[in-house]
């Protein structure tokens, strides 16, 4: 099987299917365009449609959104007070634990196994992040579902906000 290097890491390539779309260089939007559609959406998401679903946070995530420019933080903090927290449990601790001991992950990112561990104990059907680094990533996405089914417990889906804000065909 064939080898490529993604950040440091040697990973199989195994079968990739690439779907490539626009119209070229001419077709393509800048970057600043593309974040300021993402941002457009998302802020339509929360006003239009996200008392369709059942929304949760953690203090983990509280924590987080505290940093930063201070009027930001606040606007942010603020966006989310009304949000119900996810309770840190022993179980989620456990389960933080073996993900963190399974090497998916690396040491400095023991945050993110938490909210990884805190969506799956409280069997919420989707886990919503940014963070394609260590969460919303495909090379430990699979991996990360086996062991968290093999500690009796069903991963959550894990995507982008993007991708949640993506419509089916109907």
């Amino acid at each position: 099987m064939p080898h490529f290097d993604i950040g440091g890491r040697a990973m199989g390539a195994g079968v990739v299917s690439l779907r490539l779309h626009g119209k070229g260089a001419r077709g393509a939007k800048p970057k600043a365009e593309v974040i300021t559609d993402i941002l457009a959406a998302i802020r339509d998401w929360w006003e239009f449609r996200r008392a369709g679903h059942e929304l949760f946070t953690s203090q983990l995530v509280l924590d987080e959104i505290a940093f930063g420019e201070t009027k930001m933080a606040n606007h942010r903090l603020k966006l989310m007070a009304e949000i119900p927290l996810l309770e840190s449990t022993a179980k989620a601790g456990e389960l933080t634990r073996h993900i963190m001991n399974s090497g998916l992950l690396p040491a400095k990112a023991e945050g993110d196994g938490a909210h990884i561990a805190l969506a799956t104990v409280h069997q919420t059907d989707i886990l919503l992040t940014w963070n394609c680094r260590h969460i919303a990533n495909a090379f430990i996405l699979g991996r990360l579902r086996q062991l968290i089914e093999s500690c009796g417990y069903s991963a959550p889906t894990i995507c982008t906000p993007e991708e949640f804000l993506q419509q089916p065909y109907e």
